[in-house]
């Protein structure tokens, strides 16, 4: 690689970690030098110098290099961690169960998704008839030699006779779409290529609708991707070839269309950001008609759950910030023509439908409750499930008279239940086999008051027996923002954690959904602080309460939750032992200037708005208030190169600002894994890999000089 000698290496740091027993153990650190440009930008006539703005180039050797150098010190740290391939083991042996995921039906056959243990990702089987072996369908596995290449998604036709499935390579969000004959397995047509942020939805086996953007020019892991379009494919003829339906004349940052289950209607759902969207409907049995807006709106969320003949039935915020299910015929289809169905509640809404059916999924402080409703509103029963925690599924077709949901909570896997739409049976249908035993821990919920007072809800889970003396290593994790729920679900690297004597706290913090509308937007834009008031505030009632101390306390999240935790560690670095920032959006004055990004303006607001939103922005970006002269937290920065989401500039400069300014002892540091992206779709080999680290490195800074819970982990 062109110009290594860049990346010279200065300084020694020596790295103190104080353990159990009062002895230390030295690691010398010796860091990258990164080179400081002059790049300033003018907003609102105040200067803002950019020093690491080349590190935004993610296609220069420079960049490259200096990925390899802060990668090697990082990982020869990390192999100096005693118990880290204890860990690894445990994480090995714990995740080596079968997984199955809950059976589905297209056309004459029944798939299901299934892992045998460590495969890095699930296969698809399928069977005809009850009883019959199932045969391996597609195996993501053999994508790639590396398992770097997932299923990325996958729609069938009606009758179940061809296939549309996408694939990602190297995390990526670009994807390719690979079209089949779903009976004889024969790969029919080209490729489809450059294809982001998409389903597939089938017009009859005629051809299916997708979406994507222009690929931009220069790098497409970064370069800015602003308006989406609404393509049809119609087999036998070239991606060339696809007609554009929506979004040609119009700007849209994000489109989708999928086709209703009875091929009657193409819904159209179109948005700037990522919350608020217009709605669309095309009558696809004229094929004369246009495209008719229902609603034109970009303040309130609203899709179509289902038609039954030309009556829609509509999940909307509109009138109703915890969301309500409304009817209008589609030939006159505006608000004022709306009809309840559902009422809004005072808990928020998350509905299916299957056999004719609604099943309404209420949060009731983050834990599920559902009923199940006919299509004129009359209350059929409310399921009973199998304790508290988080159900989801309850989706199927018209004819489906068995559906599937899946329940867990922190301390309880996942297991899969059948239910009877008629009759309201529920029975277990897969539960794991996984070397977890449930009984052994406890999770409970807690509220406390954040700075300006309001109560934040906090589910806090541990081993039964805990000493709560102040000295329990715990995760704090959280995310708040983007209207999105953290509901209780189980987490197999979670388990491990709590197997050493862990505890993991998860508050549901304002921006999020837990609470509807107005939860999510008194976390948004100049209310942002709420969200790490909030955060700060759960971590001094573990505190005040002795689940843990500062010594003791982790403070983990990704993506906006990388953000959270970027924001909370620079303005109270006192509070916690260890930052765990993942994948995070870190550069509050540019991250709209790349991919997606300009999406999020929803939610952050942008430093091109006004003066007093770059201020506001400016005063918690995490880039911009790493200040001198302060000990930061050991810091973990966690990134992929192919995160084309949130890229990984966000975290390069983050942890280049870390290692220029930190003072003390504690470690900054970054894993950069290759060939990875955002998350999704990530090798299970890399999954573990990542959490040894992660968990050797929090406790190991902790002061742990073996592991917390005593006994040494066999694999």
């Amino acid at each position: 690689m062109k110009n290594i000698l860049l990346i010279t290496v200065i300084g020694v740091f020596i790295i103190s970690c104080k353990n159990t027993d009062s002895t230390k153990n030295e690691v010398q650190l010796k860091y990258p030098t990164t080179k400081q440009v002059d790049s300033v930008t003018d907003y609102f006539g105040i200067k803002v110098k950019d020093p690491y703005r080349w590190l935004e180039d993610d296609m220069s050797d420079e960049t490259a290099a200096w990925v390899s150098a802060e990668n090697e010190v990082t990982f020869n740290y990390l192999s100096k961690i005693p118990y880290r391939e204890e860990l690894k083991a445990r994480l090995e042996k714990i995740w080596n169960y079968e997984k199955i995921g809950a059976p589905f039906k297209e056309g004459e056959y029944t798939y299901f998704y299934k892992n045998n243990g460590l495969q890095n990702q699930y296969v698809l089987y399928r069977f005809k008839n009850e009883g019959d072996e199932p045969e391996v369908f597609l195996d993501p596995n053999t994508f790639s030699e590396d398992g770097t290449t997932s299923l990325g998604g996958l729609s069938f036709s009606d009758d179940g006779k061809m296939l549309a499935y996408a694939i990602s390579e190297g995390g990526s969000d670009w994807r390719k779409i690979i079209i089949m004959d779903a009976i004889t397995k024969e790969i029919k047509e080209d490729t489809i290529i450059d294809v982001k942020f998409s389903g597939m939805s089938w017009k009859g086996n005629e051809g299916f609708y997708y979406s994507s953007y222009e690929k931009p020019e220069g790098s497409e892991l970064s370069a800015k991707t602003d308006q989406h379009r609404l393509f049809f494919h119609k087999l036998g003829t070239t991606q060339k070839e696809d007609k554009i339906i929506f979004g040609d004349k119009v700007k849209r940052r994000y489109i989708n269309g999928n086709v209703t289950e009875d091929g009657k209607y193409l819904v159209i759902r179109a948005s700037i950001s990522t919350s608020g969207n217009e709605l669309y409907i095309k009558d696809l049995s004229n094929p004369k008609s246009e495209i008719l807006p229902i609603i034109k709106d970009f303040d309130y969320d609203t899709y179509v759950l289902d038609n039954k003949n030309d009556t829609l039935l509509l999940v909307t915020n509109l009138d109703a910030p915890n969301k309500r299910i409304v009817k209008v015929n589609a030939s006159n289809p505006a608000p004022e023509n709306w009809i309840d169905v559902i009422p809004e509640t005072k808990n928020v809404l998350l509905p299916s439908k299957a056999n004719g059916y609604i099943f309404t999924n209420y949060m009731v402080d983050a834990v599920s409750q559902v009923k199940q409703y006919n299509y004129e509103g009359k209350l059929i029963r409310e399921i009973e499930l199998p304790g508290v925690g988080t159900a989801s599924g309850f989706g199927g077709k018209k004819d489906d008279e068995i559906i599937y949901y899946s329940f867990s909570n922190y301390i309880t896997p996942g297991s899969i239940y059948s239910f009877k739409t008629k009759t309201g049976e529920s029975e277990l249908y897969k539960k794991p086999a996984i070397d977890f035993n449930s009984d052994n821990f406890i999770t409970e919920q807690v509220f406390y008051p954040s700075k300006d007072g309001t109560l934040i809800p906090m589910i806090i889970s541990y081993k039964k027996g805990t000493e709560l003396n102040g000295k329990n290593p715990t995760i704090l994790y959280g995310y708040g923002g983007f209207n999105i729920s953290l509901t209780p679900s189980f987490s197999i690297t979670n388990a491990v954690w709590m197997e050493q004597g862990g505890i993991f706290a998860v508050p549901n913090l304002r921006g999020g959904g837990e609470y509807g509308k107005e939860w999510h937007i008194a976390g948004t834009k100049m209310q942002k602080q709420n969200v790490f008031d909030d955060f700060i505030a759960a971590a001094e009632y573990l505190i005040e309460n002795n689940y843990t101390s500062s010594e003791y306390l982790a403070i983990r999240g990704g993506s906006n939750g990388g953000l959270l935790v970027g924001a909370t560690m620079t303005q109270r670095p006192d509070l916690m032992k260890v930052a765990l920032p993942a994948v995070g959006v870190m550069d509050m004055l540019r991250y709209h200037t790349f991919t997606a990004g300009a999406g999020w303006a929803y939610d952050y607001g942008t430093a091109e708005d006004s003066k007093e939103m770059f201020e506001y922005l400016k005063g918690y970006s995490p880039v911009h208030n790493i200040k001198e002269g302060v000990s930061y937290p050991a810091t973990l920065v966690t990134t992929a190169d192919h995160d084309d989401r949130v890229v990984p500039a966000h975290s390069f400069k983050f942890a280049a600002e870390l290692q220029a300014k930190q003072t003390g002892n504690n470690p900054t540091l970054i894993r950069i894994e290759t060939n990875a992206g955002h998350g999704a779709g990530t090798p299970v080999t890399k999954t573990i890999e990542q959490y040894a680290d992660i968990f050797g490195f929090t406790l190991y800074n902790m002061g742990f000089k073996e592991l917390p819970n005593k006994q040494k982990i066999k694999g």
